[in-house]
């Protein structure tokens, strides 16, 4: 998958010092396991590499958003996952940045040309996406393309 780049200075607080954040980030994946086996996390200058086996490429995206999306992570590197199904992760295309003002349901109408499709994206998004009405700048979803 590469690097992924999130906002460093944004996202939920699960760590302090930044020696705590790889057992916290990985703590933080496994809780809402997206589908990743033997996880490994490390963390070294807000760069978090991951490591492990991942069932699809949706559970790598979604591992690597929830560790993205955390206060203090400028960077994922997902380079050591495997993806035991074989398929591949899609492009950039399929993720947005929230910007301030955003709703999801006006990402929905701009994304399908229907608000009301918004419950797609939190579904998709369940792991990053704890509610609909707290999504905040900087923070990072997946957008599926088929609905």
């Amino acid at each position: 998958m590469g690097l992924f780049d999130f906002a460093r200075d944004i996202g939920k607080k699960l760590f302090g010092k930044e020696e705590e954040a790889p057992a916290a980030l990985q703590q933080h994946i496994e809780e809402d396991n997206p589908g990743v086996n033997g996880l490994q996390v490390d963390v070294k200058d807000g760069v978090a590499t991951l490591s492990g086996e991942a069932n699809s490429a949706e559970a790598m995206e979604k591992a690597v958003l929830m560790a993205g999306n955390a206060l203090g992570i400028q960077e994922v590197k997902a380079d050591n996952m495997t993806i035991a199904d074989g398929s591949q992760v899609a492009g950039d295309d399929e993720f947005y940045t929230i910007e301030k003002g955003d709703t999801l349901w006006k990402i929905a109408e701009h994304a399908y040309g229907d608000g009301s499709k918004f419950n797609k994206i939190v579904e998709v998004n369940r792991e990053v996406i704890k509610d609909a009405d707290k999504i905040f700048p900087g923070q990072k979803i997946r957008i599926p393309k088929n609905i």
